[in-house]
């Protein structure tokens, strides 16, 4: 059901299905495409850098992941989605359907630890995908040799699919700065990578549901996420029920 502002960021109305669909399409026809998959935290930070919130909306893909933006496009344009479509649910998807079409897929990001377990647990799921590479972040930006380095090194591997797990904003910053240097879907995922390698727990299926992953990970991790959750979500909320009120407008071209 196209794209929609929340905030000012445009979010697409899709599920599932139609996420996967498009993003296998692209892997077959080897045909560039930016996706992301925005929580809360990941759509406040392109309202609060008009900079990144050009950058989100340019994305050929913005999937809702947090249950309270999958609200927001019910509260704002009346568009009731099955589910949310979360980031690490959309990777497994993804992986299986390219298990299923013969597409092999590049995971990049996080620590060397983090992707060994990583290729090991999805090659246990997975058994008949090619995973053609895997490349632990630097944590700094890369050099123009290294950047060169890379693109070569990912065109050359032969993957269809490469998924970014860089945590926000940096993976959508990655997305934007390689779109146009490698034709293939590049898919920032959050923390999947952690997830799916079992170094990092996720919520309970009720917390999901409810909206309530924030406060699991806020108690796992409260030194680090406070800020995010605490001053954030209330803003996040004040922010929709302002536009939802039509007291606000919020264009989608932040130019």
């Amino acid at each position: 059901m196209g794209k929609n502002s929340v905030i000012g960021i445009n979010v697409d109305a899709v599920d599932y299905a139609y996420a996967v669909d498009r993003i296998i399409a692209s892997a077959k026809n080897r045909t560039g495409m930016a996706v992301t998959a925005l929580a809360v935290h990941g759509v406040m930070t392109g309202y609060l850098d008009p900079e990144h919130g050009n950058r989100l909306n340019g994305f050929d893909l913005v999937t809702p992941d947090g249950q309270p933006v999958r609200w927001a496009l019910r509260w704002l344009h009346g568009i009731t989605l099955p589910d949310r479509v979360y980031g690490p649910t959309l990777t497994l998807k993804v992986l299986e359907a390219a298990e299923k079409d013969g597409l092999s897929v590049y995971f990049y990001g996080s620590t060397s630890q983090t992707l060994d377990a990583l290729t090991k647990n999805i090659h246990a799921m997975y058994p008949a995908l090619t995973i053609a590479g895997a490349e632990a972040s630097k944590f700094r930006p890369l050099t123009c040799q290294e950047k060169n380095e890379l693109i070569r090194k990912i065109k050359n591997s032969g993957a269809s699919i490469v998924f970014v797990g860089l945590g926000c904003p940096r993976q959508e910053k990655w997305v934007h700065e390689y779109r146009d240097y490698l034709p293939m879907p590049l898919l920032a995922v959050g923390a999947a990578f952690d997830f799916h390698a079992g170094t990092l727990s996720q919520a309970p299926s009720w917390m999901q549901k409810y909206g309530l992953e924030w406060l699991y990970r806020l108690i796992k991790e409260p030194c680090r996420l406070w800020k995010r959750y605490i001053l954030l979500n209330p803003f996040y909320l004040w922010l929709v029920l302002l536009q939802c009120t039509g007291f606000r407008k919020f264009g989608t071209d932040r130019q």
